[in-house]
C-alpha cells in the first residue's frame, strides 16, 4: 500500500526537526514531501533548512504559502524558531493540515492562546511533543490508574539535562528574574524552564487531567556563563497547586555533561492517601563496568552548539553517547506513532496543543513569580 500521509517539514537542522522528521518518516504510513519555511528567513537559517532537506533527499520548497496548500500534504511538522511559530502554525491549520508541534507552540501567552483558538475552529488533528510516551511516564500513569495509591495528593518531578560544560557561572551574582521575557533561545543557551520544565508541566497535566491553579518559583544561574550572559536561567524550582488541590513540585534545568552517568535526572514521585511511589526514569538498567576509558565531555564543543542541543552538531563536535548505563524494559508506543494513529483514526490526541498552551501560561507565571517573589494565580 502507498503511504497514507504526505508530510511537510517546517524548519531544518539545528532544530528538533532533525529527529522528528526521521521518526515520522520511519512509519510506512508517512512519506516526506518537502521542507519549507517562511520567506525572508536569515541566510544561515535557510542554509540549515536546505542542509536537512538534502540529507533527507527531499526538495526545499521556498514558496511557503504554496507548500502548505499542496494537495499531497496532509501533515506538517513545525520546528521553526519559537518566535515565528504563531504565524506558521495558524497558516498551516487554516490550510487544513494536521499538525505535529514542537514542544512549546509559541513564546508568549497571547500567541499560544491565538493558536489554540484557530486549532479549535479548524478542527485539525494536532499533537504537541512531550515525554509522556517514555517508560517512566507510562509506569506513573499505571500507578495512578491502579488506585493503589488512593487519591493523589502530591506529585514531584526532577528533570535535568546533563549537557554543556558547567562551572563557569559567577555565583557571586544571584539571578534577578524579569516578569515578561520576550526572547527565549540563543545559539549557546535557552531559558531552561521553558525548554526542560515544559516536560514536567505536560506530564502533570496528562497524569491528572488537571490544570495549574498557582505557582511559586525561583530561577537561578548555577552552572553556565552562557546563560548568565544572555540573562536566561539554567535552573528553576517550582511549587504549585493543581485545580483539584494536588500539590506539585518541579526542579528543572541544565547541569552539565559530567553531572550524570546518562542523560540527566528524570525522577517522578507520586504521593497518595494510601501510598507513595518513586519512579526513576533510568531504571531498570544495566550498569556497565569495564576497563575502557571513561566517558569524557568534548574539549571543543561545536561553536554553533556548545550546549549539545542538536544531533547533527553533536556528531561533528565529538559528543559521543554515554555507555555506563543501558536502560532496559518493555517497548512503548512512540510519540510519533501515536500521532499518526490519531490522524488515521480521526480521534483527538491525549496530548493536544491545549496542554502545551497551558504549559506556556504556567511558564510565564513561573517567571512572574520568580521576578516578584510572590505566588502567582493562573486563570
Amino acid at each position: 500500500m502507498p503511504p497514507l500521509f504526505g508530510l511537510l517539514l517546517v524548519g531544518g537542522n539545528h532544530t528538533h526537526q532533525e529527529n522528528y522528521a526521521r521518526a515520522l518518516a520511519a512509519d510506512p504510513r508517512c512519506r516526506l514531501v518537502g521542507l519549507t519555511d517562511q520567506p525572508g528567513v536569515p541566510a544561515r537559517r535557510e542554509q540549515l533548512n536546505i542542509a536537512l532537506a538534502t540529507e533527507l533527499g527531499i526538495p526545499y520548497l521556498d514558496d511557503f504559502d504554496s507548500a502548505i496548500r499542496r494537495s499531497d500534504v496532509q501533515l506538517v511538522s513545525i520546528c521553526a524558531d519559537p518566535e515565528r511559530r504563531e504565524e506558521i502554525t495558524i497558516a498551516c491549520a487554516q490550510a487544513g493540515k494536521h499538525l505535529y508541534l514542537d514542544k512549546d507552540p509559541a513564546p508568549t501567552v497571547a500567541a499560544a492562546r491565538r493558536i489554540g483558538e484557530v486549532l479549535r475552529s479548524t478542527g485539525v488533528c494536532h499533537q504537541a511533543f512531550s515525554m509522556v510516551r517514555t517508560p517512566a511516564a507510562q509506569r506513573a500513569k499505571a500507578q495512578v490508574q491502579s488506585g493503589q495509591l488512593g487519591q493523589l495528593v502530591g506529585l514531584h518531578c526532577d528533570i535535568t539535562f546533563a549537557k554543556g560544560i558547567p562551572g563557569t557561572a559567577d555565583l557571586s551574582q544571584p539571578r534577578v528574574e524579569m516578569p515578561n521575557p520576550t526572547r527565549f533561545t540563543f545559539i549557546d543557551s535557552k531559558r531552561e524552564f521553558l525548554c526542560i520544565g515544559y516536560y514536567a508541566l505536560m506530564l502533570m497535566q496528562w497524569l491528572t487531567g488537571q490544570r495549574f491553579r498557582s505557582v511559586d518559583a525561583v530561577t537561578s544561574n548555577f552552572f553556565f556563563a552562557e546563560h548568565q550572559r544572555n540573562d536566561v536561567e539554567d535552573f528553576a524550582t517550582v511549587l504549585g497547586t493543581l485545580t483539584d488541590g494536588t500539590e506539585v513540585a518541579i526542579t528543572a534545568g541544565r547541569c552539565g555533561w559530567m553531572t550524570h552517568r546518562q542523560l540527566g535526572l528524570n525522577d517522578i514521585r507520586l504521593l497518595g492517601t494510601q501510598g507513595s511511589v518513586a519512579i526513576d526514569g533510568h531504571c531498570p538498567r544495566l550498569e556497565i563496568f569495564s576497563d575502557t576509558s571513561p566517558w569524557q565531555q568534548p574539549t571543543s564543543p561545536h561553536p554553533e552548539d556548545p550546549m549539545g542541543f542538536w544531533t547533527s552538531t553533536n556528531k561533528v563536535g565529538g559528543v559521543h553517547p554515554k555507555t555506563d548505563w543501558h536502560v532496559i524494559g518493555p517497548a512503548v508506543q512512540s510519540d510519533f506513532t501515536r500521532f499518526l494513529d490519531c490522524v488515521e483514526s480521526g480521534v483527538h490526541s491525549d496530548v493536544p496543543a491545549d496542554l502545551a498552551i497551558h504549559s506556556v501560561e504556567v511558564v510565564h507565571a513561573v517567571y512572574e513569580s520568580a521576578a516578584t517573589r510572590q505566588t502567582v494565580l493562573l486563570d
